[in-house]
């Protein structure tokens, strides 16, 4: 009796052991669960495995650009078009010419046949692969979510083969090849337009192009780049109060506008005295996007004005802001 209640409980947990689920063997950088609804296509990896046949090994299987793999005693199979789901029928009804009961599982172990391109004013830009239906937002959020560079609309791109954008305001480009559409990212942020965020097709390309902005450097209150919003014009007075006002160190009278030239290799300088502005005694001044207005503490030092020139075209150091 003894030796069976020492056995009994190590029987139980040699049993819950053996039951515990093993982590599945590592097959490339992107394997996953794939999406029910995913459908294979060439590029992607599968895994075929079918229960007590060593035949089957875990190696990842490609499926070629005529959408076919080649698996053990199946032989060549077209499985671009269908699910993970369909292939495991599909093997399992051809082996059951040779086996009573195949117990047959298909896994992805990389994705590669659904491309999206995510590109601009994102936070991670670059290629995600969909998996599944993914609409507009969805995709947004895998490219990382909107930098605050991000204009007020994006753009999508897609092959026609793959139908046209359902979407009003679509047009085909010059060479009848690609469906265009542009997208307002505050109507469909706010869900103001809910029809806009549409199920994005593998080989879409969103672009989120850069917003105008302009900025405001020197003795403010806070300094930096401040994004325009739809055909948005701002002036030298609105500018300085986004800004948070002038510094007390500020000589106003010595201000500047620092303006790309027509040709957009240098930029001119645009006196602008503020302190008559502020007075009443000149008319406010408009500023152009890309704009940098410059108030000083003494006199404008040149080499000063192209380091500040060359840090806002780096980007670095310069902080962006977005109004609510």
């Amino acid at each position: 009796m003894k030796i069976i209640g020492y056995f009994v409980p190590a029987l139980l947990g040699f049993v819950a052991f053996a039951q515990q689920p093993t982590a599945a063997p590592s097959a490339g950088k992107t394997q996953a669960k794939a999406h029910p609804d995913y459908v294979l296509g060439a590029g992607d990896q599968i895994i075929v495995r079918v229960l007590n046949e060593e035949e089957f090994s875990d190696k990842p299987i490609q499926i070629d650009m005529g959408g076919y793999v080649r698996i053990p005693v199946v032989g060549r199979l077209q499985v671009a078009g269908m699910t993970v789901a369909q292939v495991e029928n599909e093997v399992s009804t051809r082996l059951k010419r040779y086996l009573l009961r195949p117990d047959v599982s298909v896994s992805i172990a990389e994705f590669h046949s659904q491309p999206v391109s995510v590109i601009g004013s994102v936070r991670n830009p670059g290629v995600h692969q969909v998996q599944g239906r993914k609409s507009l937002v969805e995709m947004l959020s895998l490219a990382g979510g909107l930098e605050n560079t991000a204009g007020p609309t994006l753009k999508i791109t897609r092959r026609i083969e793959n139908g046209r954008i359902p979407m009003a305001g679509a047009h085909d480009d010059p060479t009848g090849q690609y469906s265009l559409a542009e997208v307002s990212l505050k109507s469909i942020l706010e869900a103001r337009k809910p029809e806009e965020n549409i199920l994005i097709q593998p080989h879409d390309v969103i672009s989120v192009p850069r917003a105008e902005t302009v900025y405001v450097m020197g003795q403010v209150v806070k300094s930096g780049g401040f994004v325009l919003t739809d055909n948005e014009t701002i002036s030298v007075l609105q500018a300085v109060s986004m800004a948070g006002g002038l510094d007390r160190a500020a000589k106003p009278q010595n201000a500047m506008i620092l303006r790309r030239t027509p040709e957009g290799l240098q930029r001119a300088e645009v006196p602008v005295n503020l302190r008559q502005i502020l007075d009443g005694k000149q008319p406010d001044v408009r500023m152009q996007p890309e704009d940098i207005l410059y108030v000083p503490d003494n006199v404008p030092k040149r080499a000063f004005l192209r380091g500040l020139e060359a840090a806002v075209q780096a980007g670095t150091g310069v902080v962006i802001f977005r109004r609510p």
